[in-house]
């Protein structure tokens, strides 16, 4: 009798123990709840925007005018009339050469020509004179011919000595150098009482290089002035770049520089943001075949003498005509070793990764060239979630427009470039 109450305890504490278990799991079971839905994630249709492209390039302001202070004539310094630095203007007096040489020549000019004038009268004195005695045949005819010659003669040395005079002259008033342009001097590089050389010409003749600068040597360098307003900036373009532009003008999307004012926007390096304004005046006429870039050049207005030449800056030119873009946050793109793309939720919440060509950046969005529509849902928060060919529950949010407004200066560019074709939209 006791084994059989012994087994069938063990019985009774192994349905018990089935009862606990069962009821387990039913709770766990209960607690866990239904399945989980689709994850959320955050999305935006792309902003559509008017925009215009700017291309960025590195060059150096360069003044307008560059002129070398050289004598015209040669003697020894007198006076100094400016201060190292000072903005003169055009015609102002810069130094003085003893002017007491060139007086001298210039006053026996003036003798010698009182001396022609009066051997001219003589000589029209002594001709009436043969002219009455020839026709009374008082005079030989070769007597008369000798006394016309002598008037003409006479009239030669008049004439040669008036260029004399005038010479002198000259090279009295070039001992008084005065500035050529309006613009900023450098300093002196002679001090008074030395002797500077002129050119070496008569007169103020001046030897000069094929760019119309005086020949090397041609004259003691006095010191040099530079234009300030307006100032250029000189630029090197790739050939690609030049290539693009061209095309571009054959399509009417973006006339070439080299005849229109496309417009320029310049920041020195301290400065975060374009704000010189300015306009394209000049492209070379070949590309230089070391570096396989031509040179341009935009002009900006600098009445206060800010910008100096030689300094360093960044210019933007217009790359493009107006077109109506697609922005979407940078983060939202995704990029592997050989593409980009973004995440799209469709219709029925399937993620789908979509290959695209990116832009600049335009007010904190990224310009989208190729592979998106407007009417797309871009994924733009919970990547992790969005996994391609998962479904997710999109949740709709509205893009912020550019901190740029119009998109990267389009009202501006509006004034200078012709607008694309309506054909030209979403396709870049």
């Amino acid at each position: 009798m006791q084994p059989s109450v012994r087994g069938s305890h063990a019985v009774q504490l192994a349905a018990i123990a089935l009862i606990a278990a069962s009821c387990s799991r039913g709770d766990a079971e209960k607690a866990k709840g239904p399945p989980p839905g689709p994850p959320p994630v955050k999305v935006a249709q792309p902003l559509v925007d008017t925009l215009v492209d700017w291309d960025d390039f590195v060059g150096r302001f360069q003044a307008v005018k560059t002129v070398e202070v050289r004598p015209r004539v040669t003697g020894y310094l007198q006076r100094i009339a400016f201060k190292d630095g000072d903005t003169v203007r055009a015609g102002q007096l810069l130094f003085v050469i003893d002017p007491r040489p060139y007086q001298a020549t210039l006053a026996q000019a003036r003798a010698q020509s009182q001396r022609a004038r009066a051997n001219l009268a003589l000589a029209r004195t002594q001709l009436d004179r043969a002219k009455r005695l020839l026709s009374a045949e008082a005079i030989s005819r070769e007597e008369y011919d000798q006394r016309a010659a002598a008037v003409v003669t006479a009239q030669a040395d008049l004439n040669a000595a008036e260029a004399d005079i005038r010479a002198a002259a000259l090279n009295v008033e070039f001992t008084q150098i005065r500035a050529p342009i309006t613009g900023r001097v450098s300093d002196r590089r002679v001090d008074l009482g030395n002797l500077v050389s002129g050119n070496g010409g008569s007169a103020g003749t001046q030897s000069a290089t094929s760019t119309g600068a005086p020949a090397p040597g041609s004259g003691t360098l006095l010191t040099t002035i530079v234009s300030t307003d307006p100032i250029y900036f000189v630029f090197d373009g790739s050939e690609a770049l030049y290539l693009k532009y061209a095309r571009a003008n054959q399509a009417g999307t973006r006339p070439s520089s080299r005849n229109f004012a496309n417009p320029v926007e310049i920041r020195l390096q301290d400065e975060p943001s374009y704000r010189i304004k300015g306009r394209m005046n000049f492209v070379d006429n070949a590309i230089n075949q070391g570096t396989g870039t031509i040179r341009g050049r935009a002009i900006v207005d600098n009445p206060g003498g800010f910008l100096t030449p030689g300094m360093f800056g960044r210019l933007r030119l217009l790359g493009s005509g107006r077109y109506q873009a697609l922005l979407i946050p940078d983060e939202a793109i995704q990029t592997d070793q050989s593409r980009q793309a973004v995440l799209v939720v469709g219709s029925d919440g399937t993620v789908q990764a979509r290959v695209v060509t990116p832009g600049p950046i335009i007010g904190g969005l990224r310009v989208i060239r190729e592979g998106l529509r407007p009417g797309d849902r871009v994924v733009v928060d919970g990547f992790m979630l969005a996994q391609p060919g998962r479904k997710v529950s999109p949740i709709l949010t509205q893009l912020k427009q550019p901190q740029t407004g119009a998109g990267s200066g389009a009202q501006e560019a509006a004034a200078y470039a012709p607008p694309t074709s309506p054909e030209a939209t979403f396709a870049r």
